[in-house]
């Protein structure tokens, strides 16, 4: 019986061991559902990734179990293994190869990185950081003063911009977005709306204007495939397109603390049109809220009735606040 030459088995190994990394990896369900413009990009490169990383487990593997079997100690065997001093074109071989890799993928990802628009972050008029100004109380006000002074009145530089598509164009929707421990507070600077969740329509242009009240944040929305830090003192910038409506979750990627798994919320992506009424009804709510503090003469109230909407806030009851007002008279 004739031997099969090992080059014929080598190719059909390769044969074999293509197809199924290929299959593999462009048929697993390792993502979660894509939401957004930029997501098709970055699960095309991490496809890619995923294929090569099965090819090479098939590969390292498949040889080991091979050699286990064929180079198995027989019974009765006790002589020496055949010396091998090396193998030159191997060594070039497993060299060359993962070079080219690594250098394909480096060139690939770069590119990847400049179609959702992380090459130019800034240089918009409309990308101008926004401070959030939320009518209301005395206090809110007072707040709001203080972050305008305070707040840095710069184009954020770092982060993803505007796609080559969109170079030069403005958003169609631009929200402020802080991040505190441990809670994320979205601001809707043409509106005057704060929101604990991020609301926004498919299939507009949205830019989030991103910062840091205290430490280091990461926003991240695993459906859209787009996460960027939040920096204290520094604006950062995430621009994108969702294309499914939805509510996903909004993840703070980064160890910001000891409640940091906690700092969740939801980004929801309506329609048009419920867009639209989700923004009517909170002006309304927004506008009624201001004619009941405009109604009521903060000198008129005593200062248990002017601190009693505050006390859920404080920790403590209403008995208590009215023991602590009667005592200091």
């Amino acid at each position: 019986m004739q031997q099969v030459p090992v080059s014929l088995w080598t190719l059909v190994a390769g044969i074999v061991v293509t197809a199924i990394s290929i299959w593999i990896g462009q048929n697993h369900t390792l993502m979660p559902v894509q939401a957004s413009l930029q997501a098709p990009l970055v699960d095309g490169f991490f496809n890619i990734m995923f294929t090569i990383a099965i090819a090479l487990f098939l590969v390292v593997e498949g040889t080991i179990v091979v050699f286990l079997i064929q180079f198995r100690r027989r019974p009765g065997d006790d002589t020496d293994g055949v010396p091998i001093e090396g193998n030159l074109p191997l060594e070039v071989f497993w060299t060359a190869i993962p070079t080219v890799i690594v250098l394909l993928l480096g060139i690939y990802s770069v590119d990847v990185f400049n179609r959702m628009g992380g090459f130019d972050p800034a240089g918009h008029p409309h990308s101008a950081a926004h401070v959030a100004q939320m009518p209301g109380s005395a206090i809110a006000a007072t707040l709001s003063d203080t972050e305008a002074t305070t707040a840095p009145a710069i184009a954020p530089t770092i982060g993803i911009g505007a796609s080559p598509q969109t170079l030069n164009k403005p958003a169609d929707l631009v929200v402020d977005v802080k991040g505190i421990q441990y809670a994320w507070l979205f601001n809707y600077p043409d509106s005057g709306i704060t929101s604990g969740e991020l609301h926004i329509p498919v299939g507009a242009d949205v830019q989030l204007n991103l910062s840091a009240q205290d430490v280091i944040h990461s926003f991240w929305v695993p459906n859209f495939r787009l996460k960027q830090d939040a920096l204290p003192g520094i604006p950062t910038e995430l621009r994108f397109v969702a294309t499914k409506a939805g509510t996903y979750p909004v993840v703070c990627a980064e160890l910001c603390g000891g409640y940091h798994g906690s700092m969740r919320t939801q980004v929801i992506v309506h329609t048009p049109e419920e867009y639209k009424s989700w923004r009517t009804e909170n002006q309304i709510a927004l506008k009624q809220n201001l004619n009941q503090v405009v109604a009521v003469n903060p000198a008129d109230l005593s200062t248990s009735e002017f601190l009693a909407p505050h006390t859920h806030d404080m920790g403590i009851s209403a008995a208590t606040l009215e023991s602590v007002v009667i005592g200091q008279k």
